[in-house]
């Protein structure tokens, strides 16, 4: 069957102190996501008097308050016409793991009991479904309980936001951002679910608690019949679901007529794959109970192959580079007006935003105007606080010669990109004249035996390298013999790092 990939952020933690801004998260989630589960957030820091520091249930009156406007929200979103479904995190005492609980419609009770069993018996008949997120914390101190997992009510587990990935203990992507709650360890892992012989697909999401649906910090995918909520949600408890760290990629692979979440009975099978990324592919790996069975590499198979006289490629442009807050404390957010002409033409754009203030302002044929706002700041560290910088950026898909010459319009600035330059690597560009007008501004003539001063301080953009069609597609079948117990699935790698995961295909009998 062909189904839509539709993408969410399904971890986005609204606050008691941002309910303000709900109509703006919401504004923001349907500029870059199909759907929204929103994961309210009723928790906060309460003070001992002795200045220990608690988090703890936000008081009742708010939290119910706050419950109420989100499933108007809803009911809003949903008299739109666009899939919305109430969600608040769960907690209880820490030794199951923390869950996100979400809706299938628009209502729904607040209820935080202390154990995921209590959780589970009372929301399971309402239909709902508990997430698990960053699973691989010390067990009992809210890492995951595989011991006391229900399949039907927690048909899918978060293994990467912004906390790093949950896969394993060994994964390139460590759970180090989060340092007060600790290295992460195997015995609770994702792959600890399914060591146990557990039904459990995977999702990525971003555990935001600023901005709904951070680029960086991973996106999920479903696989669902149509756009209506309710295909959606029965995409999710059929765990036709993967996550990305980053780029989205579209990603389809099949055991015969057997999609990712699925269960197939043992035997001869033949394996097919499809994946269309946002870079060159590198490898995907194809595991069999978490052990690499087959390797499928993909680098080194169409970089010597002549270019089509018209063909499609693929290159992200990203800003955010910029000089330090304490030198220049205006340079804390920066806008950036940009337009990039083709002679071509552009065939899709991929948002990767990472905050509020980003627009696309026209998407034509040839032209696509946009604009961005970057910021750099010092929360760093803080509690639930962002990454210091927060760049913006896009994929540009376009279809031209490799002797096209694209212009980029950076705050009135042309830069022209000779698609076969852009072929050979990435190019950074910094408005270097302009960071000399300011220092000298400043601080007077300041002459150096370099440049430090004006690099470090100037602003900054870079244009990755680009790709043809032949690195960012991949198709494969091969046969496979399927084993009763075994679980198969994929992880995916592209050559600038973005990686995706998939749910696994269950074979039983």
């Amino acid at each position: 069957m062909k189904y839509e990939h539709l993408w969410a952020d399904m971890h986005s933690n609204i606050h008691h102190g941002q309910m303000g801004q709900l109509e703006q998260w919401y504004r923001h989630a349907k500029e870059v996501m199909d759907f929204w589960p929103i994961a309210y957030y009723p928790f906060a820091i309460r003070v001992t008097p002795a200045g220990g520091e608690l988090e703890d249930l936000i008081p009742e009156e708010q939290y119910r308050a706050d419950w109420e406007r989100i499933k108007e929200l809803a009911k809003k979103a949903r008299a739109e016409g666009w899939p919305f479904f109430p969600g608040y995190e769960w907690q209880g005492n820490g030794r199951d793991g923390d869950h996100n609980v979400f809706f299938p419609g628009t209502e729904g009770p607040f209820y935080h009991p202390m154990t995921y069993g209590e959780l589970r018996d009372a929301l399971k008949p309402l239909g709902a479904i508990g997430i698990p997120h960053h699973v691989a914390y010390q067990p009992g101190s809210r890492g995951k309980n595989w011991d006391t997992h229900d399949e039907e009510f927690s048909p899918v587990a978060e293994i990467y936001s912004s906390h790093g990935s949950s896969e394993n203990d060994e994964t390139s992507f460590p759970m180090e951002r989060h340092e007060h709650m600790g290295p992460r360890t195997d015995i609770t892992c994702y792959e600890a679910g399914l060591d146990k012989g557990l039904k459990v697909g995977c999702i990525a999401s971003g555990d935001n608690h600023t901005v709904p649906g951070e680029s960086d910090h991973g996106m999920m995918c479903v696989l669902s019949k149509s756009r209506s909520p309710e295909d959606i949600w029965e995409g999710i408890r059929a765990r036709r679901t993967y996550g990305v760290s980053r780029s989205r990629m579209v990603i389809d692979y099949q055991l015969n007529d057997v999609p990712m979440g699925g269960v197939i009975a043992p035997g001869e099978a033949v394996f097919s794959l499809d994946v269309t990324a946002a870079n060159a592919i590198d490898r995907v790996e194809f595991l069999e109970d978490n052990i690499l069975e087959k390797m499928i590499v993909h680098s080194g198979t169409w970089e010597r192959t002549p270019l089509k006289e018209k063909g499609r490629y693929k290159f992200e442009v990203e800003f955010g580079w910029g000089p330090e807050t304490r030198l220049f404390p205006d340079a804390a957010a920066k806008v950036w007006e940009g337009k990039l002409c083709v002679p071509g033409r552009i065939l899709s754009v991929e948002k990767l935003w990472n905050s509020f203030g980003q627009q696309i302002v026209s998407e034509e044929e040839k032209e696509c105007s946009f604009t961005v706002t970057t910021h750099r700041g010092t929360e760093t560290g803080k509690w639930m606080g962002p990454s210091q910088v927060r760049r913006e950026g896009f994929v540009f898909e376009v279809e031209g010669s490799p002797e096209d010459i694209l212009s980029l319009w950076v705050d009135g600035q042309e830069y022209r990109l000779a698609l076969r330059e852009m072929l050979a690597g990435t190019r950074i560009y910094s408005q270097y004249s302009q960071c000399e007008e300011k220092i000298t501004e400043k601080f007077g003539p300041t002459p150096h035996y370099r440049d430090d001063f004006v690099w470090h301080c100037a602003f900054k953009f870079r244009v990755r390298r680009a790709v043809p069609e032949a690195a960012y597609t991949l198709h494969e079948e091969f046969p496979v013999v399927l084993k009763a117990g075994s679980q198969y699935r994929l992880r995916v790698w592209l050559k600038n790092g973005d990686a995706a995961w998939t749910s696994p295909i269950f074979c039983r009998l």
